[in-house]
């Protein structure tokens, strides 16, 4: 599996992977101390996007990801 390297592309992608069937995609985040990494993970089973960084204010843009997609998940739109 490949890793995004723009922040913007994986967040828009993710976006999108949500939206084209919201109840298959899952959404995981790992974090490894002693690498001092953070890999954010959303699959459908079909795509795998992964985005993987090193740098503290990433975790405010992924926030920022995971309050838009528990705001699509909260919506009664489709």
């Amino acid at each position: 599996m490949t890793y995004l390297t723009s922040w913007e592309d994986f967040a828009k992608a993710a976006e999108r992977l949500y939206l084209a069937d919201p109840m298959k995609v899952r959404f995981i985040m790992k974090y490894r101390h002693c690498d001092g990494k953070l890999v954010v993970k959303i699959t459908d089973d079909q795509v795998c996007l992964q985005y993987l960084t090193e740098h503290a204010q990433d975790v405010k843009k992924i926030e920022k990801l995971t309050s838009l997609l528990m705001r699509h998940m909260a919506s009664k739109e489709k």
